[in-house]
């Protein structure tokens, strides 16, 4: 269906995004307005009546965005709202939310994105084009505090997907290698839920001895067992009106996971020797770094536990794979742990931030954090140095570059660019942007066999820019 007539808003007190984004959306056919403030989109709501969509930034002067959320959704509940923000963050997606925004729209974007978004956003718009989306990633914070941190788009993502989440009473499971994180995303999902002023219980079942973990789960009556002196409550009951972190679930024992099914699917249980049946509400996330779909091929996971635990999965990536995410984690995890220690204050050099860079980092964020626990307490100086990283653990490198890359790309490029200037060429800028996408861009479908779909996924862009910069006698297979 056409998108004339669709009247879009937006309200940013930048002008350059302004500019930009009400550009991209007129040329896919809309009818576009902007504002610098929320005070003058109100103003102009009360005289020209809502808009089908409209975009708007958090921060701004004076009403910031989710108070604008808010009075709009007073007065027109349908009304979707995509909030935008270069501060993306747990709460404050988890606040957009919770006020009803559409969707979250994180700061720098693709304008093929925010196209594609609004396409989406409006009933009766066209189907906008898929996409693979980016993977979940997370962080851990130092000891004692609960706060994701990042700035990589898979960061933004993954506040995005706690923001949807923690309204929903969904089951969640959550996936990924030791130590990068997921009791912590479990515990912000809690956080932001309506369940939050609950308790959060977390059990990492394979830290129970398996004859001991029944009554852990589900506790007992005085009697019980030799040894069992009084009732124990267990955690399912300890977790009632709030959130119960089922952490290492492949490791569980089949006589209790069929336990745990009953209780998912019931809400119901007895005490371990207990006769009184047990009603518990309770929302239960898990986490595992084992693949328990090969687990149930191989018989020693549920499929129908699986099922009932995986409606929502969250894949959490190793470090190894957000190196960019690096150098702030350890920044952050330096700094608070220098302030915890009562130690000076301590950053790193730019050659041990590279060094932090090229570590394989098997232990993911957990081991970082170590990691900088450890410096803060030991190295000598204020400034870090790969000597001082060396006193811990040699650096493993990153992944060598493929047989025949040149190393010196860079060097070229800038002898190249110095040889145009000497030459007066005007516009170097667009001319060298122009050549990176089509060598870029063309060497991922050369590699996908022409699929644009997965070329754009696998270069982290839309399928629309591939489409655009390449063209469609480029694209075409």
């Amino acid at each position: 269906m056409s998108t004339d007539n669709r009247r879009v808003w937006v309200v940013d007190d930048d002008r350059s995004v302004r500019f930009v984004l009400a550009t991209a959306l007129r040329e896919a056919g809309y009818e576009v307005d902007g504002f610098e403030n929320a005070s003058s989109a109100l103003d102009a709501l009360d005289v020209r009546g809502a808009p089908d969509l409209l975009f708007t930034d958090v921060r701004m002067p004076g009403q910031d965005g989710l108070a604008l959320l808010d009075r709009l959704k007073a007065v027109h509940p349908q009304l979707p709202v995509i909030v935008m923000s270069a501060y993306t963050d747990v709460a404050s997606t988890a606040s957009a939310f919770r006020g009803g925004a559409h969707e979250f729209l994180s700061k720098p974007f693709d304008l093929d994105d925010a196209v594609a978004l609004a396409a989406r956003a409006l009933p009766a718009a066209v189907p906008a084009p898929g996409d693979g989306g980016p993977r979940a990633a997370v962080v851990e914070d130092a000891p004692g505090t609960s706060a994701l941190i990042g700035d990589a788009p898979a960061m933004r993502a993954l506040f995005r997907a706690i923001g949807r989440l923690a309204q929903a009473p969904l089951s969640v499971l959550i996936t990924g290698e030791t130590g990068t994180g997921k009791e912590l995303v479990a515990s912000a999902l809690h956080r932001e839920s309506p369940r939050s002023s609950g308790p959060f219980v977390a059990l990492n079942t394979a830290a129970i001895p398996a004859e001991l973990l029944e009554s852990e789960l589900f506790g007992h009556e005085a009697g019980a067992f030799t040894g069992a002196s009084k009732r124990h409550i267990g955690r399912f009951e300890q977790a009632d009106g709030g959130t119960l972190f089922l952490d290492e679930i492949g490791d569980m024992p089949a006589s209790l996971q069929t336990r745990l099914l009953r209780v998912l699917a019931e809400g119901e249980f007895f005490r371990v020797g207990g006769r009184e049946l047990i009603r518990v509400d309770v929302r239960v996330i898990a986490a595992t770094h084992q693949d328990l779909e090969v687990q149930v091929q191989q018989g020693r996971f549920r499929a129908d536990l699986l099922h009932r635990l995986n409606v929502v999965r969250l894949q959490l990536p190793p470090l190894r794979e957000r190196r960019d995410d690096i150098p702030l984690l350890a920044d952050t995890f330096l700094r608070r742990a220098a302030r915890k220690l009562g130690a000076g204050a301590k950053r790193f050099d730019p050659a041990a931030q590279a060094a932090l860079q090229a570590m394989d980092w098997p232990g993911n964020v957990r081991e970082l954090q170590n990691t900088c626990w450890r410096l803060a307490a030991l190295a000598p100086g204020e400034t870090i140095t790969v000597d001082d990283l060396d006193g811990g653990q040699a650096p493993a490198p990153a992944p060598a570059a493929p047989a025949g890359e040149p190393e010196d790309w860079d060097r070229q490029l800038g002898e190249w660019a110095r040889a145009c200037l000497q030459a007066g060429a005007r516009d170097l800028h667009a001319q060298a942007r122009e050549r990176f996408d089509q060598a870029l861009l063309g060497a991922a479908l050369k590699h996908t066999g022409g699929r644009r779909v997965e070329a754009a996924a696998l270069l982290g862009v839309g399928r629309n820019t591939v489409a655009r910069k390449l063209g469609p006698a480029r694209t075409r297979r």
